[in-house]
C-alpha cells in the first residue's frame, strides 16, 4: 500500500489566509524553520494505478497536480485514476473538494449515514453534485470488506470504519444531535503485503477502548490539530477549546501524546495540523517533545509504503 499525504494542515491551510499569528507570519517570510501546508487529504493505492482519496480537500486540484499518478491518463482526453472518496466527517475542509470533481464521471463517495445526511440537508453538496456528475453513496462497513473500484473489481485493499468521539459539522446547527458516525476513523489492510493503515484525522477525545484499534497497524495517521486545549485563546485568535471543536489536544494529562507514545506502532504521524500549533516550528520545544515520543509531524508530500 502506498500512502501519500497530499495535504496536512487543518481547515484554512498554513499559513491561513486571514491569520497574522506568529507562525503564519513566519511562514510567509520563507523561513527555513517552518513549511507551508495545504489542507488535509491523503491518497492511497495498492497498485500505484487505482487511487482512493481520504477526504476531499478544498486544495484538491493543486494536490492532484502535485502527484503524477493522480493526473489524467495520457491515453484518454478525459479521465482520472481516482476511484472513490472516503469521508471521515462532513466538515468543509474534508468535503469542499468534492465540488472540484464535478466535471468527471459519477462520484463514488463512502461515508456514514450521518455524513451523507449532513451533506444533503445541512450543506447541500450532494444535491448540487447530482446536477453535474451525480453521486453513488456507499455505506461504510464496520468489518473488513474489499474496497472496490468503480467497475466493481477489487482494489487490493480491505477497509473498515469505526466511530470516534466527535460532533456534527457546524453548519448542521440544531438539525442534528451528536451521534456515533458524525466522525469516523478508517482501517485499511493491503491484501498482498498485509500492511495496515489506521486513519483518524478528527477525534474529540481519546477513549481507552480505541487504543487496541489504533495500535494494530504499521502506520497511524492521527489528529494533531491542536497542541493544547486552549490554544486558540492562547494565540489570541479565538476562544473555542479544542475538544469543543472536535479535536483532542496533543499535550496534557488527557492529551494524545501520552497515550500514543505507548503504542507499538512503527510509524505514528500527527496530521491535520492547525496554523496555531507550535509543532509546525521545526526547532520548537513542542516539536522536540513529539519527536522524542516517537511521533512524526506530517508535511505535504510525505509518503509511506507498507
Amino acid at each position: 500500500m502506498r500512502i501519500v499525504l497530499l495535504g496536512t494542515a487543518a481547515g484554512g491551510g498554513f499559513p491561513q489566509w486571514n491569520c497574522a499569528c506568529a507562525l503564519c507570519s513566519e511562514a510567509r517570510t520563507g523561513s527555513s524553520r517552518i513549511r507551508s501546508r495545504t489542507q488535509s487529504c491523503v491518497a492511497i493505492s495498492a497498485d500505484n494505478e487505482r487511487w482512493f482519496l481520504l477526504n476531499a480537500s478544498p486544495d484538491l486540484r493543486l494536490q492532484i497536480e502535485s502527484l503524477p499518478q493522480l493526473r489524467p491518463p495520457p491515453a484518454h482526453p478525459r479521465g482520472t485514476p481516482i476511484e472513490a472518496v472516503l469521508l471521515t466527517n462532513a466538515d468543509l475542509d474534508h468535503t469542499l473538494g468534492l465540488m472540484l470533481l464535478r466535471e468527471g464521471k459519477q462520484l463514488v463517495v463512502h461515508s456514514s449515514p450521518q455524513v451523507r445526511k449532513a451533506l444533503t440537508t445541512g450543506f447541500a453538496i450532494a444535491p448540487a453534485l447530482e446536477m453535474f456528475c451525480g453521486v453513488k453513496w456507499v455505506n461504510i462497513p464496520d468489518k473488513a470488506t474489499p474496497l472496490l473500484c468503480r467497475d466493481g473489481s477489487r482494489s487490493g485493499l480491505l477497509y473498515s470504519a469505526f466511530a470516534v468521539p466527535g460532533k456534527p459539522s457546524r453548519f448542521m446547527g440544531d438539525k442534528a444531535a451528536p451521534s456515533p458516525g458524525d466522525s469516523v476513523g478508517y482501517r485499511f489492510v493491503d491484501e498482498k503485503t498485509g500492511g495496515r493503515l489506521v486513519f483518524v484525522p478528527d477525534i474529540a477525545r481519546l477513549d481507552q477502548s480505541l487504543l487496541p484499534i489504533l495500535g494494530d497497524c504499521e502506520v497511524l495517521v492521527f489528529d494533531g490539530t491542536f497542541w493544547s486545549e486552549n490554544e486558540m485563546h492562547e494565540r489570541g485568535v479565538g476562544e473555542t477549546p479544542a475538544a469543543q471543536m472536535g479535536h483532542v489536544p496533543i499535550s496534557g494529562e488527557h492529551g494524545s501524546l501520552k497515550a500514543l507514545a505507548l503504542l507499538p506502532v512503527k510509524t505514528k504521524v500527527y496530521f491535520h495540523i492547525n496554523n496555531t500549533n507550535p509543532i509546525l516550528l521545526e526547532d520548537s520545544a513542542e516539536r522536540a517533545a513529539v519527536v522524542a515520543a516517537g511521533m512524526h509531524v506530517a508535511a505535504d508530500a510525505m509518503e509511506y509504503v507498507i
